[in-house]
């Protein structure tokens, strides 16, 4: 299965295991994310990729610029290790990351999460690009990624033994929506896909033709 079918199975069986007011909750969030029109203001294809120096899973700077000195970019954001269509869409990137090189591009991962996190998100999924640390979703917030979990969706996350606190280190409950970019070397966006529901993600297939 490719990484759209894995997520629609994934979240058939979310469904299933969780019925009732938590799939009410989940959906209603989403819907009032759409409804706040969160994606007219975040960064698009024809747009300008602010520069960013992040720590990557090990502790160490990396700056994107540097990066684009080299190579296109690919940009992806995910919420954190503790989200199963987070790892669904790592493990799939990680699948095509030779093809993604081939076309002379470099893949970049990016979540909120902190380095000692996003060390234990690389380690869990066999990861072999840079996963890097957007603290309290700096660089996110510069594209217009972030929104604020609702108190309904932060007080399930809790049931669901989900702690933003401890994965960010912060008090903040926001998360990045699902995003991915290709960067070009001068720092075009060349790309986009922008994405309130968080069970839907670019495929990588598709990310690949466009390179």
């Amino acid at each position: 299965m490719n990484l759209t079918e894995q997520l629609q199975e994934l979240a058939d069986n979310s469904v299933k295991r969780h019925p009732g007011e938590a799939q009410i909750i989940m959906k209603s969030a989403i819907e009032d994310l759409i409804a706040s029109s969160i994606l007219e203001n975040a960064s698009k294809t024809g747009d300008k990729i602010p520069n960013a120096t992040l720590p990557n899973a090990k502790g160490e700077s990396i700056a994107l610029f540097d990066l684009l000195d080299n190579s296109r970019v690919v940009l992806t954001f995910y919420r954190g290790g503790w989200c199963p269509y987070c790892n669904l869409e790592l493990r799939a990137y990680q699948n095509k990351l030779e093809a993604i090189k081939s076309k002379g591009t470099e893949l970049i991962a990016i979540s909120p999460e902190t380095p000692d996190n996003s060390l234990s998100t690389s380690e869990k999924n066999n990861l072999s690009f840079e996963v890097l640390s957007d603290i309290n979703n700096e660089f996110a917030k510069q594209l217009g990624l972030v929104f604020q979990l609702p108190e309904s969706l932060q007080e399930l996350y809790k049931k669901f033994g989900i702690s933003l606190d401890e994965n960010q280190e912060n008090s903040h409950q926001e998360l990045p929506i699902a995003a991915t970019y290709i960067i070009e070397q001068d720092g075009t966006i060349s790309y986009h896909f922008l994405e309130e529901d968080y069970k839907l993600r670019a495929n990588p297939d598709e990310i690949i033709d466009k390179l």
